[in-house]
């Protein structure tokens, strides 16, 4: 990638303006776009920054490792920060988060994304963004990253949080447990009166990434974007291994939800943010992944996987990907719940390696059944 005296300026001008940022170091004065060490960076919210990376599947044992499945477990006590380092508590970027897993793709291999991250986390403070946890808007990390590093591709996961994926979850699973109604026809329209707003935000967060590695001294052809969507962390309800009725799916799977709401979650839901997500891909001329699919067999509560229990190790190839919902809150953190956890993250990386391969077009990835994550593959369109 070619550098000029004129990109050179632009990149120190830049990493002037953003120096001092909390989460990114002091870079070296020396370093220009094209001249400094390749990068892949990754933004946006909790299911890019690593957020429960802490397990290796889901166990019932509350006590020690978990049956292995407790990444905290020091022997004597837990210490979350083995996994999330010093955003523990916080942004959650754990040492198995997508572009950590994602294999030696480039020199450095940067996580900006942070739980709990909106749109309004990514756009720069200059356009209105706001801080979060602490730190500055993702936007303006970049300019920093930019400025220090050639960043070749930069993966953005965001508008889940704009959508309030959070709550919807909390009202279907209370739905389940406490008012035993569905949860599908009131957030369905609470979704549809949300999204073209929700799109219009995302749209506005890749126009801020352009915005600032243009500042940096970057041509659109010398990096990449690529928007992905969500995988669902719920299977349908012909694939969920608990009946509908009794407490198994509570208190046993973690997996509190009706079959009509497990549906419509991973048939209707899932899908209508990922296609709206390709269409804003699709419109601002970055790449998209669709991981919708990358999941399935792998659920909490899938038919096809395993809880892990003293005579059934964790494994990738036969545990589950996604941390249930602790709904008495006895292992971890709440927030944790309905998140791809460490083999979930693995299998995610192994898609964002695939997908730096491809240099052009959308593509879709998904898992190979009774494989771990070298069995990730893509399809394209």
């Amino acid at each position: 990638m070619p550098s000029s005296p004129h990109r050179a300026l632009r990149a120190l001008l830049a990493l002037c303006t953003a120096a001092g940022l909390a989460s990114v170091a002091a870079p070296s004065a020396h370093a220009a776009p094209g001249t400094g060490p390749t990068a892949v960076v990754t933004m946006g919210d909790s299911y890019i920054s690593g957020e429960a990376g802490r397990w290796l599947g889901n166990s019932l044992t509350n006590s020690g490792s978990r049956n292995g499945t407790d990444r905290a477990w020091t022997g004597s006590g837990y210490d979350p920060s083995r996994v999330y380092g010093s955003t523990a508590g916080g942004c959650h970027r754990s040492d198995t988060a997508e572009v950590k897993s994602a294999g030696a793709l480039a020199t450095s291999m940067i996580n900006l994304a942070c739980s709990g991250a909106t749109t309004k986390n990514v756009i720069r403070a200059s356009r209105g963004g706001q801080a979060y946890k602490g730190e500055a808007p993702q936007a303006d990390q970049l300019a920093a990253v930019a400025a220090a590093n050639d960043v070749e591709l930069i993966a953005l996961s965001i508008g889940g949080n704009d959508l309030g994926f959070a709550d919807i979850i909390t009202t279907c699973a209370t739905d389940y447990i406490v008012w035993y109604s569905y949860c599908h026809d009131d957030q369905q329209a609470e979704v549809d009166a949300r999204i073209d707003g929700v799109m219009a935000d995302v749209a506005t967060s890749v126009d801020e990434i352009r915005a600032v590695m243009s500042a940096a001294g970057y041509a659109a052809s010398d990096y990449r974007i690529v928007l992905q969507s969500y995988p669902s962390p719920i299977p349908r309800a012909a694939d969920n291994r608990y009946g509908e009725s009794g407490w198994a799916r509570t208190n046993t799977g973690g997996c509190p939800f009706w079959n009509a709401d497990s549906d419509w979650a991973r048939d209707s839901l899932v899908p209508q943010l990922a296609n709206r997500l390709k269409g804003v891909a699709t419109a601002k001329g970055v790449q998209f992944m669709d991981l919708r699919d990358a999941l399935q067999g792998r659920e909490v509560c899938a038919k096809a996987s395993k809880q892990v229990t003293s005579t059934v190790p964790a494994s990738a190839t036969t545990s589950e990907w996604a941390r249930w919902i602790d709904s008495q809150s006895t292992q971890g953190l709440v927030q944790e719940s309905m998140h791809p956890n460490a083999y979930g993250q693995q299998a995610l990386g192994r898609c964002l390696a695939l997908v730096h391969a491809r240099p052009t077009g959308n593509h879709s990835c998904r898992n190979t059944a009774g494989s771990g994550a070298s069995g990730m593959y893509l399809t394209t369109g």
